[in-house]
């Protein structure tokens, strides 16, 4: 959450490998916070719902400050960048429409694809190298599909649900 201003500064200064510098510190930091918690058993209701918070902030922070640095990058790869946006909005949108608040599942398949998709961004932008993150976006959007059928199969909110498994588990024991 902290460095999301930063990246947005960085953009607007127009300073690219600052800006990716930044990103790459934050994208290694929230993987790294969320294994150091479950490791520690440090993990909790609140900071599921910070990370998840972080998650957005970081993420529309990494959108807009690529679209002012690389406009010509985002409008190539306009339709994968759409399918990204999509996969990461919908999901969001369905839990907060049922529980009125960010799922913060933090599933495996969402961890894979957080994973992928922070190096994909960075090759991406620094190199213009696209594949990546393609495959990157498909494994984002089979990630958010099993969120949203999580967020259909729970009768109440839980944090930290690792899959659709577990969330039929959840809802069975209710």
């Amino acid at each position: 959450m902290l460095l999301a201003p930063p990246l947005l500064l960085l953009a607007w200064q127009r300073h690219p490998t600052m800006f990716l510098l930044c990103a790459a510190v934050s994208l290694t930091s929230d993987l790294v916070d969320g294994f150091l918690a479950r490791h520690l058993q440090q993990n909790s209701e609140l900071g599921a719902k910070l990370d998840s918070w972080g998650d957005l902030l970081t993420y529309v922070a990494l959108g807009v400050g690529a679209w002012w640095l690389w406009p010509h990058v985002i409008r190539a790869e306009a339709g994968w960048v759409a399918l990204v946006v999509a996969s990461y909005t919908l999901p969001s949108l369905v839990g907060l429409v049922k529980f009125g608040r960010l799922t913060s599942y933090h599933t495996r398949g969402a961890k894979l694809s957080a994973m992928l998709m922070g190096p994909a961004l960075l090759v991406l932008f620094a190199w213009q190298i696209a594949w990546a993150f393609r495959v990157a976006a498909v494994v984002l959007l089979a990630a958010e599909i099993e969120e949203i059928a999580i967020t259909i199969v729970l009768r109440e909110w839980h944090a930290d649900v690792p899959s659709l498994a577990a969330a039929r588990g959840l809802a069975r024991a209710r």
